[in-house]
Formats: structure tokens, sequence, C-alpha cells
């Protein structure tokens, strides 16, 4: 009977373990978020392109959403603003949101290669 405890309490031990490791692996995993990108030198953003980088740095996403926003709003050319918004709409889940700027930023910039080339920005897009 002590015998059969014993192995009941090793493999709860065991077990508890594994689920932590295991949790701690996701969080990693989503812990990994995409540097938002920073804004031509004399882009007409007013500033809120670097303030949305600001609040994205430290995971404030609504807060840079709004700013980004109103870096696209400011100069609906400017196509790191549209990538960094859609960055933010996809940490706040709002992902079918996130595929429209993704895709105005793939537009406005093919051929720049943190946009072109990113990974988060081809698994929206299904490149």
């Amino acid at each position: 009977m002590r015998k059969r405890k014993f192995f009941q309490f090793g493999f709860s031990v065991i077990a508890t373990m594994f689920i932590v490791f295991l949790t701690a692996g996701l969080n990693a995993v989503n812990a990994q978020t995409a540097p938002a990108l920073s804004a031509p030198t004399g882009a007409g953003d007013g500033g809120h392109n670097a303030e949305g980088i600001q609040h994205y740095n430290k995971a404030h996403w609504g807060k840079a959403e709004e700013h980004f926003r109103e870096a696209v709003k400011a100069d609906p050319k400017l196509a790191e603003a549209h990538y960094n918004l859609a960055l933010s709409l996809d940490k706040l889940g709002k992902h079918r949101e996130a595929v429209k700027f993704f895709g105005s930023a793939f537009k406005l910039a093919p051929d720049n290669p943190s946009i072109a080339g990113s990974k988060i920005l081809k698994a929206h897009l299904g490149m």
C-alpha cells in the first residue's frame, strides 16, 4: 500500500512538472514579438508611429493601435505604420483586420525586406 502511494505521489509530481514546463515553453513562443518598424526620416505621421512603437515595446497593444491608426491617417502611404498597426491588431486578437493592414503594408513596400520578409505578415497573408 505504501509503495502504491509513493508511485502515485511521484507520478503527480512528474505530471505537474511536465505541465509547468510545457506552459513555460508555450509562453516563451507567444512572448516572441515581431519588432515594430521605425518610419523613414521626414515621414508625415506627426510622430504617431514613434509614439506607437514606444507603447508597442511596452506591450500596451491598445495604445499602440491608437497611435498607429493616427500615423496611417496622417500618412496613408507610410508602409511601416500599416505594418505596425497590423502587429498591434494581431496582439489584440483582431486577425481579420490585421490581414487588411499587413496586405496594405506589403502593397506599399514590396521591396522593403523588413516587411516583405516578415514571418507574421506571411502567415497572415498565406504566403
